[in-house]
């Protein structure tokens, strides 16, 4: 199951160098995860600082 990102993103950018599969990107008001390429690691939770990654 691929991660998600919610509205409490801020744009930040310390998820999409974290990411060891290249499935974060930014969108159009906040970054995304391509739910087909996530490997599903929690690399990119870990590191959010506003808590905006979880499970989907």
């Amino acid at each position: 199951m691929a991660r998600v990102i919610s509205e409490a993103c801020v744009s930040c950018g310390t998820c999409e160098g974290e990411c060891p599969v290249s499935a974060i990107s930014q969108g159009d008001s906040l970054f995304v995860i391509d739910a087909d390429s996530c490997i599903d690691c929690g690399a990119c939770e870990g590191v959010c600082p506003t808590g905006a990654i979880s499970e989907a």
